[in-house]
């Protein structure tokens, strides 16, 4: 590796969530709008519409797996583990937590989710197992 490599899918991930944030802004201005709440409603988190929830909670998602994610990135480059296996796995965690939150935003489709979490998981535990045997066998 030749330098910040390990670094992009974690500068897509907060991407990711930027969107996810502007997406809620959206469907909250619309639902206002509509008069289906008050704005209230969303400082006292009460009642919120299932349009904007579900975006909502989608971005509550996005920071609990992937802490994990950004803390395996940063250990794998100052250990100097972060090989093209990692970034690989590194973006294939990524690109299912895209999938999962498009899913998850646009129809809440269960039986499509639940894979996508299950691959991302997977792709996740294994960039920590390289960790660990890097660390046990440097």
């Amino acid at each position: 590796m030749t330098g910040f490599e390990m670094f992009w899918p974690l500068v897509a991930h907060v991407f990711l969530v930027f969107c996810l944030y502007a997406l809620l802004v959206l469907r909250r201005s619309q639902v206002v709008r509509s008069g289906k709440v008050e704005r209230i409603a969303f400082r006292e988190n009460l009642a919120e519409p299932e349009e904007s929830r579900v975006v909502n909670r989608s971005i509550a998602n996005q920071f609990e797996l992937p802490i994990l994610f950004y803390a395996v990135s940063i250990l794998l480059y100052i250990t100097q583990a972060d090989n093209l296996v990692a970034v690989v796995l590194a973006w294939f965690f990524v690109a299912t937590r895209c999938a999962h939150a498009y899913v998850h935003v646009f129809g809440n489709r269960l039986h499509l989710r639940r894979p996508l979490f299950g691959l991302g998981f997977a792709a996740l535990f294994a960039l920590w197992v390289w960790l660990v045997a890097w660390m046990a066998f440097s």
